[in-house]
């Protein structure tokens, strides 16, 4: 297992659009970071009663959910990749055990995707922060520690939508394909389940997975396309269920199919 997890590392660096989706993901911290800026720009000029509705955290977690489609279309193309160069049935002949290959795949871009998503979410938190100096923002009172875990979460499910990419990548053997039903996920599909009627909209917005973070963490789903109905621990359960379960049917598809 060694043998093949450090075979996908080696593949996923060698693949040169890694690196730029790793370049864009660390460009939007820069982003954040200069809108932070511009922000504390902005309160300098507000007087006490709009600054007392003027919320830096919708800025702060910007980047943590940009990098979550960047993380995904990485792991769909460390899947697409092998596929469009034939590369797979060589990686299939070095790696037999075809569940052991897609672990192994997995454990890599997971990984990635946890570093990188950690890296974004800790960044924005950290960046804007320094930024506003000693600005009383209304949503920045509590201490960096008593937030960090909120943004560690944030982190953490970059890494989800990293395997979810994988999973769809194995399953659909598209890029294009696989990155439009990333981006459904991820985005579409949740605006369009904002205007169902409710209480439908909070119920079915809830089972969001760019929504479960801000439930793991108790956060308000006030102002948000997603609903706020599930407790932490059953939000941690279904956002860890949106990477295995379509990594099990990507297993079982990859058994049972010819590459």
């Amino acid at each position: 297992m060694t043998d093949a997890i450090a075979a996908e590392w080696w593949k996923l660096r060698s693949v040169r659009s890694t690196y730029t989706i790793l370049a864009i993901t660390a460009g939007f911290v820069v982003f954040v970071v200069l809108l932070a800026f511009q922000q504390a720009n902005v309160w300098d000029h507000l007087d006490s009663a709009r600054r007392a509705r003027f919320d830096l955290r919708p800025l702060q977690e910007l980047g943590g959910w940009v990098a979550q489609l960047c993380l995904a279309v990485l792991g769909v193309l460390a899947a697409t990749s092998e596929y469009r160069t034939g590369m797979v049935r060589t990686s299939l002949t070095a790696v037999p055990s075809r569940t052991r290959f897609l672990a192994a795949k997995a454990a890599v871009v997971g990984a990635t995707g946890l570093v990188a998503g950690e890296a974004v979410a800790v960044g924005s938190l950290l960046g804007t922060r320094l930024v506003i100096g000693g600005r009383p923002f209304p949503d920045q009172g509590a201490s960096i520690a008593h937030d960090l875990p909120g943004f560690l979460v944030s982190g953490a499910a970059v890494a989800v939508f990293a395997l979810l990419g994988l999973a769809l990548g194995v399953l659909l053997r598209s890029a294009a394909g696989a990155i439009v039903a990333v981006v459904l996920l991820w985005h579409v599909i949740p605006l369009l389940v904002y205007h169902l009627p409710g209480p439908w909209n909070e119920r079915v917005g809830s089972l969001m997975p760019s929504g479960l973070s801000a439930e793991i963490a108790g956060l308000s789903a006030e102002h948000s396309i997603y609903g706020g109905a599930l407790s932490p621990p059953t939000a941690a359960v279904v956002l860890v269920a949106y990477a295995l379960v379509p990594l099990a049917l990507a297993g079982l598809v990859l058994v049972r199919r010819d590459a």
